[in-house]
Protein backbone atom coordinates (compact mmCIF):
# COMPACT_ATOMS: atom_id res chain seq x y z
CA UNK A 1 0.00 0.00 0.00
CA UNK A 2 1.48 3.44 -0.82
CA UNK A 3 0.91 6.28 1.61
CA UNK A 4 0.20 9.48 0.05
CA UNK A 5 -0.75 12.56 2.40
CA UNK A 6 -2.59 15.88 1.76
CA UNK A 7 -1.91 18.25 4.71
CA UNK A 8 -4.08 20.70 5.46
CA UNK A 9 -3.99 22.81 8.66
CA UNK A 10 -5.96 25.98 10.21
CA UNK A 11 -9.02 27.97 9.08
CA UNK A 12 -10.55 26.40 5.76
CA UNK A 13 -11.58 29.79 4.44
CA UNK A 14 -9.70 31.93 2.59
CA UNK A 15 -11.07 35.07 1.22
CA UNK A 16 -10.10 36.52 -2.31
CA UNK A 17 -7.90 39.25 -3.42
CA UNK A 18 -10.82 40.51 -5.79
CA UNK A 19 -14.01 39.45 -5.72
CA UNK A 20 -14.61 36.64 -7.62
CA UNK A 21 -17.76 34.82 -9.08
CA UNK A 22 -19.33 32.92 -6.36
CA UNK A 23 -18.59 28.81 -7.71
CA UNK A 24 -17.81 25.50 -7.07
CA UNK A 25 -14.46 24.95 -7.77
CA UNK A 26 -13.14 20.92 -7.91
CA UNK A 27 -9.57 21.11 -8.04
CA UNK A 28 -7.58 17.71 -9.07
CA UNK A 29 -3.93 18.22 -7.94
CA UNK A 30 -1.44 15.41 -9.05
CA UNK A 31 2.22 15.34 -9.78
CA UNK A 32 4.65 13.24 -12.27
CA UNK A 33 4.52 9.81 -10.59
CA UNK A 34 0.93 8.27 -10.45
CA UNK A 35 -0.89 5.15 -9.10
CA UNK A 36 -3.86 3.72 -10.45
CA UNK A 37 -5.97 5.13 -7.42
CA UNK A 38 -3.97 8.38 -8.51
CA UNK A 39 -5.83 7.91 -12.18
CA UNK A 40 -8.53 6.36 -11.00
CA UNK A 41 -9.66 10.00 -9.08
CA UNK A 42 -9.13 12.22 -12.13
CA UNK A 43 -10.87 9.85 -14.68
CA UNK A 44 -13.94 9.46 -12.49
CA UNK A 45 -13.85 12.77 -11.04
CA UNK A 46 -13.89 14.05 -15.08
CA UNK A 47 -16.64 11.73 -15.69
CA UNK A 48 -18.63 13.41 -13.08
CA UNK A 49 -18.11 16.51 -14.42
CA UNK A 50 -18.50 16.07 -17.48
CA UNK A 51 -22.01 14.20 -17.01
CA UNK A 52 -23.59 15.01 -14.20
CA UNK A 53 -22.13 18.91 -14.04
CA UNK A 54 -22.15 19.80 -17.87
CA UNK A 55 -24.40 22.58 -17.62
CA UNK A 56 -23.11 23.83 -14.23
CA UNK A 57 -18.89 23.84 -16.26
CA UNK A 58 -20.82 25.53 -18.97
CA UNK A 59 -22.37 28.34 -16.99
CA UNK A 60 -19.54 28.58 -14.51
CA UNK A 61 -21.13 27.86 -11.84
CA UNK A 62 -18.78 24.95 -11.54
CA UNK A 63 -15.40 24.42 -12.84
CA UNK A 64 -12.90 21.53 -12.71
CA UNK A 65 -9.14 22.38 -12.70
CA UNK A 66 -6.86 19.66 -12.77
CA UNK A 67 -2.91 20.91 -11.42
CA UNK A 68 0.26 19.74 -12.24
CA UNK A 69 2.23 19.87 -8.77
CA UNK A 70 5.74 19.21 -10.61
CA UNK A 71 5.21 22.14 -12.61
CA UNK A 72 6.21 26.06 -11.49
CA UNK A 73 3.07 27.23 -11.75
CA UNK A 74 1.36 24.37 -10.11
CA UNK A 75 3.96 24.40 -7.37
CA UNK A 76 2.81 27.40 -6.36
CA UNK A 77 -1.00 26.54 -6.64
CA UNK A 78 -0.08 23.46 -4.31
CA UNK A 79 1.70 25.52 -1.45
CA UNK A 80 -1.70 27.74 -1.33
CA UNK A 81 -3.69 24.29 -0.26
CA UNK A 82 -0.79 22.71 1.63
CA UNK A 83 -0.71 19.94 -0.57
CA UNK A 84 2.42 17.49 -1.49
CA UNK A 85 0.79 15.03 -3.65
CA UNK A 86 -2.42 13.88 -5.49
CA UNK A 87 -5.35 15.28 -3.85
CA UNK A 88 -8.78 16.66 -4.59
CA UNK A 89 -10.52 19.66 -3.01
CA UNK A 90 -14.20 20.68 -3.80
CA UNK A 91 -14.10 24.56 -2.96
CA UNK A 92 -17.15 27.01 -2.42
CA UNK A 93 -16.40 30.15 -3.83
CA UNK A 94 -19.51 32.81 -1.99
CA UNK A 95 -18.69 36.78 -1.76
CA UNK A 96 -15.19 36.33 -2.30
CA UNK A 97 -15.00 33.87 0.32
CA UNK A 98 -13.43 30.20 -0.31
CA UNK A 99 -14.41 27.80 2.15
CA UNK A 100 -12.01 24.29 1.31
CA UNK A 101 -13.31 20.77 1.23
CA UNK A 102 -9.97 18.61 1.24
CA UNK A 103 -11.91 14.98 -0.33
CA UNK A 104 -8.52 13.50 -0.84
CA UNK A 105 -8.84 10.61 1.47
CA UNK A 106 -12.24 10.15 0.13
CA UNK A 107 -10.69 9.71 -3.34
CA UNK A 108 -8.23 7.39 -2.24
CA UNK A 109 -10.78 5.14 -0.42
CA UNK A 110 -13.25 4.92 -3.14
CA UNK A 111 -12.29 6.33 -6.26
CA UNK A 112 -10.50 2.91 -7.42
CA UNK A 113 -12.10 -0.11 -5.94
CA UNK A 114 -16.08 1.60 -5.18
CA UNK A 115 -16.22 3.72 -8.44
CA UNK A 116 -20.06 3.84 -8.19
CA UNK A 117 -19.50 5.41 -4.23
CA UNK A 118 -16.95 7.47 -5.34
CA UNK A 119 -18.72 9.32 -8.24
CA UNK A 120 -21.60 9.29 -6.06
CA UNK A 121 -19.83 11.20 -3.04
CA UNK A 122 -18.24 13.51 -5.08
CA UNK A 123 -21.62 14.41 -6.89
CA UNK A 124 -23.73 15.06 -3.22
CA UNK A 125 -20.38 17.06 -1.90
CA UNK A 126 -20.91 19.48 -5.18
CA UNK A 127 -24.86 19.37 -5.05
CA UNK A 128 -24.04 20.49 -1.17
CA UNK A 129 -21.19 22.61 -2.06
CA UNK A 130 -23.76 24.94 -4.87
CA UNK A 131 -26.53 25.56 -2.08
Amino acid sequence: MIGLMSCGRGDNTVTAASPEKDRVEVIYFYGKQRCATCVAIENNTKEVMNTIFANELKNGTVVFRTVDISTPKGEKIADKYEVTWSSLFVNKWKDGKETRNNLTEFGFGNARKNPDDFKKGLADKIRQSLK
